[in-house]
């Protein structure tokens, strides 16, 4: 099935936000860009928010079960899955095009924690650490939602190391830090 000139737009409207960021990206640019005109994204999207909060539906649906996929092909049980995040998360940041975490950058553009562009970014970020949990209580750990949390965090950290470039294999060194957290977490009797 062909997509609809919405989806479209939403698909290509995704690339620009994620390569330039979503300020400076203004109407001008994202229409020049994707080709589609201004009249045209006006007729799909009432403002520029709306657009954005289209795109970030898009990227959160796709990225999730990308990111779902890969851990669960990764690693075969939950303990492994909790590490596979790190092996995912390497693929990712060597892709062509990788420029870091759209719902980061999202956050941190629209900090007012009441705006609905950040509370989206930050659902799909909820729903990362969910799953965390759900293979930490799978695992066994007493504590699931402290390994969970561990795992998220060391996961953000890897992302904006990536970005920034400060060391040569954020998601190793990420995933080396989660197998000492592993080692020593106490599992449930």
């Amino acid at each position: 099935m062909r997509p609809s000139k919405k989806d479209e737009l939403v698909r290509k409207a995704l690339d620009v936000y994620y390569r330039h960021g979503f300020h400076a990206s203004g109407m001008d640019l994202v229409a020049k860009e994707t080709g589609i005109s201004k009249t045209a994204i006006y007729n799909h999207f009432r403002t520029k928010d709306d657009l954005i909060l289209a795109v970030i539906q898009l990227r959160d649906e796709e990225f999730r079960a990308w990111m779902v996929s890969r851990i669960e092909a990764l690693g075969d049980t939950a303990e492994s899955r909790l590490l596979a995040v790190f092996d995912a998360h390497a693929e990712w940041f060597a892709q062509k095009g990788f420029f870091g975490c759209l719902f980061i950058k999202a956050c941190a553009e629209f900090q007012d924690v009441d705006h609905p562009i950040h509370q989206q970014s930050c659902a799909h970020q909820r729903q990362a650490l969910a799953y965390y949990h759900d293979l930490a209580k799978k695992a066994g750990f007493s504590s699931p939602a402290d390994i969970a949390l561990s795992i998220w965090l060391l996961a953000q950290g890897a992302i904006v190391a990536a970005v920034m470039g400060v060391v040569d294999d954020p998601a190793g060194d990420a995933r080396k830090a989660a197998v000492t957290l592993l080692c020593t977490a106490k599992r449930q009797d």
